[in-house]
């Protein structure tokens, strides 16, 4: 029986990725397969972040031995019943400047972990994975398979493919509205993706994109979300497919700096992109603190479960980080958002209906790419006013916000089955009861 969830994970891991797509390995087979996971820069260079990658794989492959070992459940179906195909995208976003929060996720993106414990990152031999062999290679595929390249290759299916282009090409393969693409990192690898093949890319069943803030404030400005500052020109083209008309609400190119030369979708596509964001007005109350953390992994790591010791290894930094920068974060109370899990725990849980998106939705949602302060800030707009009835009445409405046709059409997550139930659903899935 197939899956009743087959997810695309587009990532730039970071801390909180990698509790995301823990949580979607260690789903049920029946309930969710991951397809793909693509690589984008962001948090750190996407070099950096196609290794801590592969180290879930690494890790996950000691831990389920010591499960084995130990008489423990295996659990994490992801890994044991599928095989993810891992492919390695954008390194730069389509416009300006690259920006990066290694000041907060650390170097490496896990808190320096490569670093600090290096007996938990796979051995460099990996990296022939993803590289292009020789021409005058004499060794056969089954003769490459036999190669001792650590045990990652028994879990993921290393391409040489753009990530884009497996997006593409895994939905074009598979029947329309069937894979849900998730992105928990910048848009670049989406946008990519359906400047390449609009039709394609909205053979998906839905994207569901952590991003962007309306009713609160920004983690990297004021104003913006990293996710959608990092490139907000991506961000705004993918969400100007949920806009009838794609056109009303395209990025304009910022004057003067460097930019990726992308295609105009055509004046009519066959149907709107179905899109949630999980912004910051949701995530930010969906916390995990290190008092739930310690309850669960403690024990753990004390009897050698690798995942417990890997995953204290760079929660215990980052939860020190938070209580040095924020008020209220004291001791057991020092606490991460919850801001990528959010997306897989909606996948998982979304017949429950206490998930809701806004009032407004299908919110008018749109990405300033331009300003000076503002880049990557998410507009949204608050008016209470109805539409207007044609495109043609254009007083009182600058950039035809009111149009019935005109404008994105964005369904912005605002309650969930509860902020202090995401924590206790992630470390039971991941660590077990």
């Amino acid at each position: 029986m197939a899956p009743k969830n087959r997810i695309i994970i587009d990532t730039d891991p970071g801390v909180d990725d990698v509790l995301a797509m823990l949580l979607a390995f260690a789903a049920k087979a029946e309930d969710l397969e991951v397809m793909l996971v693509s690589i984008t820069f962001g948090n750190v260079d996407v070099k950096s972040c196609l290794r801590n990658v592969v180290a879930i794989f690494h890790i996950l492959e000691k831990e389920l031995k010591w499960r084995k070992e130990n008489g423990k459940p295996l659990g994490f179906d992801g890994i044991t019943q599928f095989k993810p195909i891992v492919a390695i995208g954008a390194d730069e976003p389509l416009q300006d400047r690259i920006e990066s929060a290694d000041y907060f996720h650390g170097v490496d993106g896990l808190a320096g972990t490569h670093t600090t414990h290096p007996h938990f990152s796979p051995e460099e031999s990996w990296k022939t994975l993803f590289e292009e062999p020789p021409p005058d290679s004499f060794l056969t595929e089954t003769a490459k398979e036999e190669t001792d390249l650590e045990e990652p290759t028994k879990t993921f299916i290393p391409s040489l493919v753009p990530a884009h282009k497996e997006i593409l090409r895994l939905l074009r393969e598979n029947e329309p509205n069937t894979i849900t693409l998730i992105s928990i990192g910048p848009l670049t690898n989406f946008a990519l993706a359906a400047a390449e093949d609009p039709e394609t890319f909205l053979r998906c069943k839905e994207v569901i994109s952590m991003g962007g803030t309306v009713d609160g404030i920004g983690n990297v400005t004021p104003v913006a979300e990293f996710n959608v500052y990092a490139d907000p020109y991506a961000a705004a083209r993918v969400y100007a497919l949920s806009s009838p008309i794609p056109s009303s609400t395209m990025p304009i190119a910022n004057a003067g700096s460097r930019s990726v030369d992308l295609p105009a979708y055509p004046p009519r596509l066959s149907k709107q992109l179905n899109l949630k964001l999980m912004s910051l007005d949701i995530t930010e109350s969906h916390m995990l603190s290190r008092g739930a953390f310690t309850a669960y992994a403690s024990d753990l790591a004390k009897q050698g479960s690798p995942l417990a010791q890997w995953v204290t290894a760079f929660m215990d930094p980052m939860l020190d980080k938070m209580e040095r920068l924020h008020i209220g974060h004291e001791g057991e109370g020092a606490a991460l958002a919850l801001h990528d899990p959010l997306c897989i725990w909606y996948v998982l849980t979304q017949d429950d209906s206490r998930w809701k998106p806004s009032a407004r939705s299908p919110e008018d949602i749109r990405v300033e790419t331009a300003g000076q302060w503002t880049r990557g800030m998410t507009v949204g707009d608050k008016r209470s006013r109805k539409r207007r009835n044609s495109d043609g009445e254009v007083p009182h409405d600058r950039g035809n916000w009111l149009g019935n046709k005109s404008g994105n059409r964005i369904y912005r997550m605002l309650e969930s089955p509860g902020p202090d139930a995401a924590a206790p659903y992630l470390l039971n899935a991941i660590f077990g009861p």
